[in-house]
């Protein structure tokens, strides 16, 4: 925990530092205006961690209070700070050019303009962000196999990294469910990370049990399934468990089931139980994909687009999560470099396909760039 408080503190700081010295530089403040500037930095930089505190003390209502600004601010920061970056980046190419004597250095690029010009982008991309992360959008999969009756069809809906908890209630589920709901799922699954953050009984009692009850009101007749994500672990499993049980799936911890309409589905849990130092699954994923008879359908549910050398070509879809596609534009390549498979469909070497989604909610900043909330639609059609 030390380790990442001084590891948080030293990045996040640091951008709000770098921030906070590119606008003094650019705009003539009031020494005044300067004093509140770097008192709401670095009361801004400390802001997630008190949201931390205050829920872990049972203060939701002051929790929430903080988060909204902290949380939308540190969005908005994230995408400023990457401008910024790039714009002095440019800056630097064209001093070095400019030293060379091959150009003039162009006046566009001085330190004050590109500042504002970075400061008008961010605040455009943020609104734009935060009303991008309000509004999913279903995607559509189309998947042939010759392991279901020619001209049958079975469509699974695929909700992922929903992440319910302080700044993710009803108003946003709604969007979720009425896309899920439209799209008449005969299978429903969660590829984990349906909650989020440490759920306190409070938060059990009030709340989250209108938001299950969201959730359990969706018809799917082939039933609905769940799957731990890293984030069911730090909310404390048993609750999570229970909050996604109540929202009426039935939880596959490392075991397959047998479905009625011709496909076998196996659940594997988040790999989050070894840096808590739970003890590992008794039934490992290799034991699990190769008792499943090679003539049925397979679809896995995994949290992390991960498919190790020994389970391609042992399934035959597998749905994940987990990345966000970086949920905000700046990220996207740390995902990239994380997960080579990031988002979106994609064939193994042996057959095997994956499909991995963007989310359908947001973690930290409420807000979205580029990468927007998805409920994945998939139709498996027998051929």
């Amino acid at each position: 925990m030390t380790l990442f408080l001084i590891t948080f503190l030293s990045l996040y700081g640091g951008m709000h530092a770098y921030v906070y010295l590119r606008l003094r530089s650019t705009f003539s403040l009031h020494p005044v205006s300067i004093s509140w500037l770097a008192a709401w930095m670095g009361f801004m930089t400390l802001a997630p961690l008190l949201v931390r505190l205050a829920e872990r003390g049972g203060l939701e209502r002051t929790a929430l209070f903080v988060a909204w600004p902290a949380y939308t601010w540190m969005g908005g920061v994230f995408i400023f700070t990457a401008l910024l970056v790039a714009f002095d980046a440019l800056r630097s190419c064209a001093w070095l050019v400019n030293r060379q004597g091959w150009a003039d250095y162009p006046a566009v690029l001085s330190g004050a303009i590109t500042c504002e010009l970075a400061l008008f982008l961010a605040l455009i991309a943020s609104g734009y962000a935060v009303y991008e992360a309000r509004h999913p959008l279903s995607d559509h999969v189309t998947i042939t196999t010759s392991k279901l009756p020619t001209g049958s069809k079975v469509r699974v809906v695929q909700i992922s990294d929903v992440h319910i908890g302080l700044l993710f209630r009803e108003s946003r589920l709604k969007g979720i469910v009425q896309a899920v709901a439209a799209a008449r799922p005969d299978l429903l699954v969660s590829t984990g990370d349906l909650v989020d953050g440490r759920l306190s009984r409070e938060d059990v009692i009030s709340h989250q049990s209108r938001l299950a009850a969201m959730l359990a009101a969706v018809k799917a007749p082939g039933g609905t399934f769940a799957v731990t994500g890293n984030h069911e672990y730090y909310a404390g499993l048993d609750q999570a468990m229970a909050f996604t049980r109540t929202a009426g799936f039935t939880l596959l911890r490392n075991q397959s089931l047998v479905l009625a309409n011709g496909i076998t589905i196996t659940g594997i849990d988040d790999e989050a139980y070894r840096r808590l130092g739970l003890p590992a699954p008794a039934t490992t994923e290799t034991d699990l994909l190769r008792a499943v008879p090679a003539e049925r359908f397979h679809l896995l549910l995994k949290h992390r687009p991960v498919v190790p050398a020994g389970s391609d070509g042992q399934f035959d879809l597998q749905l994940s999560g987990h990345t966000h596609k970086g949920q905000l534009l700046p990220f996207y390549p740390l995902t990239w470099l994380e997960y080579s498979i990031h988002s979106g469909t994609s064939t193994m070497p042996k057959g095997s396909r994956i499909h991995v989604s963007r989310g359908s909610g947001t973690w930290g900043p409420p807000m979205r760039l580029c990468a927007p909330p998805e409920v994945t639609i998939i139709d498996i059609v027998g051929k």
